[in-house]
């Protein structure tokens, strides 16, 4: 099983939009459309099996249509393209004999720092079977360690994972030093730090979490890293702490696996890489 852990998903009505607005914030153009559909066909292209998909809300007025969207799609209410069964949110490759047909998409839901009530959010978060909360810190406006997360993180701990963009040299809000402060302070919540933890920071964000109890997603940072350092970072943290994934619809998931594929790893660091990590974290 191959499961891309972070792509994001829009109604097709700002589908269009949302794109644009991500490409503007990193100048980097979009190779999808960013709706389900979309990326059930690549997926099918790409020969992956299972996304964890996601957006993230800029205000607090967002929070529960985003939680209602990524829960509708994930159960099917929503369509996600025509074939493999993804219409009903499943998907059956046809080579899975009489086993049953495998979940396309896996949902983390949304949260804001000034939503008015999130205990009761996180509960209707889970309610609605999503599996974890999407923090973007950089487009949210907020701190990692701000006092108003802190509140969050205390309500989500031992209750659902998350996970964070971090790391961007234009701003401080998602510097790996402010997640320090949440791994130390809450131990049972499941943190992944997204983009081997800190995009564009790299070397940095080692430096920080070398040796802390958290994951990390390789998603929108081979390119910038090239392969050689790729691999020195996968080993320095160790592949039991990797995921793979794509950031969808920036990058195609399909030319993330095979850029993926190509570093020089053995077949139980991929495997958990692509695979083990992921089941872990979801259960």
């Amino acid at each position: 099983m191959i499961i891309d852990f972070h792509s994001h998903i829009y109604p097709e009505k700002i589908a269009a939009k949302a794109v644009a607005g991500t490409e503007a914030f990193y100048t980097i153009p979009a190779r999808g459309r960013g709706t389900p559909e979309d990326l059930a066909a690549a997926g099918r292209k790409g020969g992956i099996d299972r996304f964890v998909v996601f957006s993230a809300a800029a205000v607090p007025a967002q929070v529960t249509s985003i939680n209602d969207y990524i829960a509708s799609v994930c159960s099917g209410r929503e369509p996600a393209g025509p074939a493999r069964g993804a219409a009903s949110g499943r998907v059956d490759t046809g080579e899975r004999g009489s086993r049953a047909a495998e979940p396309l998409f896996t949902g983390f839901g949304t949260l804001h720092p000034d939503m008015e009530d999130p205990g009761r959010e996180i509960e209707r978060i889970k309610s609605l079977g999503l599996r974890g909360v999407k923090f973007h810190p950089d487009m949210q406006k907020f701190n990692i360690d701000d006092e108003r997360m802190m509140k969050i993180y205390a309500l989500l701990e031992g209750e659902l994972p998350v996970i964070f963009h971090t790391g961007d040299y234009r701003y401080s809000y998602s510097h790996p030093a402010r997640l320090v402060p949440v791994l130390d302070t809450f131990p049972r919540l499941g943190v992944v730090a997204a983009h081997f933890g800190g995009w564009s920071l790299f070397d940095l964000a080692l430096e920080y979490f070398r040796d802390r109890r958290c994951y990390f997603d390789i998603s929108s940072s081979i390119p910038y890293l090239g392969r050689r350092r790729a691999e020195e970072l996968i080993r320095a943290y160790g592949a039991e702490r990797m995921l793979f994934g794509s950031d969808y619809p920036i990058w195609d998931p399909g030319e993330c696996l095979a850029e993926f594929l190509e570093l020089d790893l053995g077949p139980a660091e991929r495997e958990r890489i692509l695979s083990g990590t992921a089941l872990e974290i979801l259960g």
